[in-house]
């Protein structure tokens, strides 16, 4: 979710990310500063398409992965995270080995969701290839107005907390080269938080299906390869096509 960053160094109140209201001087982020969420939650509050009551154990959910993801994207010390247990945190994105606190960190939120064992000519977007600063600037540009998230459903509840989220945005910068559609952009998933006694978290599964993320993506066309008048409109189309699709 694209964030604004702010260098002041004043914390800016936000209602979907409570952790943020009360953080120590001493924070070192990543930007200099707290991030402000105002473009981005003008866009959650315009497209979600449930509004939780507060208190409630969805809004509780949503707040605390928000939260999370505040920390992942701007905080640069473990030891400054208060949504996590550093030391047993392991995510887990559609079943592959365990990432640690210190390995998500590094990687950063996207290339850590995007990893893939595909051969490297049909991969859309290559992690292993991007920093945690190129991948952000590479979502950020793709969705100016920030790229939203919302719980849908929480079918359980603590210590292990399965729930189903939407993940949506407006493709209107380049992505990679494709020109943008200025279409929504969203996928849907599944997610489980095991959390400690004091509601920390220990471990995160994702299940998600990264070709409706990527495919959205790719079908604005690729500045290299433009569809000439004249041309086989469905072959050139074809080209374009998300692999993972097929």
């Amino acid at each position: 979710m694209a964030s604004k960053e702010v260098t002041s160094g004043k914390v800016v109140k936000d209602k979907y990310r409570s952790l943020l209201h009360d953080e120590a001087e001493n924070i070192q982020w990543r930007h200099g500063g707290p991030p402000t969420y105002d473009v981005v939650n003008q866009l959650f509050e315009e497209g979600r398409t449930k509004e939780w009551p507060e208190g409630s154990l969805e809004e509780t959910v949503q707040n605390a992965v928000k939260s999370w993801e505040m920390e992942l994207s701007h905080k640069t010390r473990l030891q400054d995270f208060k949504t996590i247990n550093p030391e047993k945190f392991k995510l887990f994105v559609n079943g592959r080995q365990g990432l640690s606190a210190e390995e998500t960190l590094s990687l950063g939120s996207y290339n850590a969701l995007l990893k893939s064992s595909l051969p490297e000519d049909f991969k859309p977007y290559k992690a292993d290839e991007e920093t945690f600063e190129s991948s952000h600037e590479v979502f950020r540009s793709a969705f100016p107005r920030g790229f939203a998230w919302e719980v849908i459903k929480v079918y359980a509840g603590p210590p292990e907390i399965a729930f189903r989220f939407r993940h949506w945005g407006f493709f209107e910068g380049p992505f990679k080269g494709h020109a943008p559609t200025g279409k929504m952009v969203q996928f849907y998933g599944l997610g489980i938080l095991n959390v400690d006694d004091s509601l920390k978290v220990e471990e995160v599964e994702i299940y998600y299906d990264p070709s409706e993320l990527l495919g959205g993506l790719l079908s604005g066309m690729h500045t290299n390869y433009p569809i000439k008048e004249g041309s086989d409109t469905k072959t050139s189309a074809a080209s374009e096509e998300c692999p993972f699709s097929k």
